[in-house]
């Protein structure tokens, strides 16, 4: 059984079908990349998930059970958390602050103060740093810090490299690989940096216009393949599977 399974969700702004009959399932220490043009439904899927979006439509359970209408305070208990784009810290709040507040909310489990400082080194000299004065790359490693204090079996991640430097990149996804090696978390993430996603994921999921167009395992499915996926290039009536 899988660990979180989607199922013909759909979740609307407004008038607008943002997400429309995706499907997808992610196993146990399993990372799904998803990837696809801005605008492709991508976020707004995984803010469903997470519960800080209402879904129009479809299922979508965790451990078998149909998470329904189950708020996203309730859902982060359960072991889902999400790292926002944007980030979304209290800058007004010590880097202390942000992953403690967190931890007081979520599971019981390997992460702590502790544990997260060792994964993400960057932090240490800056416990006591208002997030609001960190640069991108430092507030994007706390960010993740601050949902691995909720003890996530599924951590979704959203634009991970969104607005940082090249160098800062590479530091938070060299850290993000402690969270890897350990082999329990179920990652969704999303991703615009291809190259990075295909080296990083199991499996890729290409969004456009509200759906998975294309899926498979990523050391099956060429740069090529995504990138016509990517632009809605040569799709048949049933979409492309791998």
């Amino acid at each position: 059984m899988s660990l979180l399974a989607v199922e013909n969700l759909s979740a609307r702004h407004g008038l607008l079908q943002a997400v429309s009959g995706v499907s997808f399932t992610a196993a146990e220490g399993e990372i799904l990349a998803l990837v696809g043009a801005n605008g492709a439904g991508k976020t707004t899927l995984l803010r469903t998930i997470a519960g800080s979006h209402r879904a129009a439509g479809g299922r979508i359970s965790f451990e078998g059970a149909d998470l329904g209408t189950m708020r996203a305070h309730r859902r982060v208990q359960l072991g889902i958390a999400l790292v926002p784009e944007g980030r979304r810290l209290f800058g007004a709040m010590t880097v202390e602050e942000n992953l403690k507040v967190a931890g007081a909310n979520g599971r019981r489990g390997r992460w702590t103060i502790e544990t997260v400082l060792d994964a993400f080194a960057l932090l240490k000299p800056l416990l006591r740093r208002r997030c609001g004065e960190l640069s991108g790359g430092q507030q994007q490693a706390t960010a993740i810090g601050r949902a691995l204090m909720t003890n996530p079996r599924v951590l979704l991640l959203d634009e991970v490299s969104l607005g940082l430097s090249p160098v800062a990149v590479r530091t938070v996804y060299d850290s993000l690989q402690t969270v890897i090696a350990q082999g329990d978390t179920t990652i969704v993430l999303v991703e615009q940096d291809l190259s990075r996603a295909l080296r990083i994921a199991t499996r890729v999921a290409c969004m456009l216009e509200g759906r998975i167009v294309l899926e498979g395992k990523a050391a099956d499915l060429t740069r090529e393949r995504i990138t016509e996926a990517y632009f809605g290039l040569r799709r048949g009536e049933g979409g492309m599977r791998a």
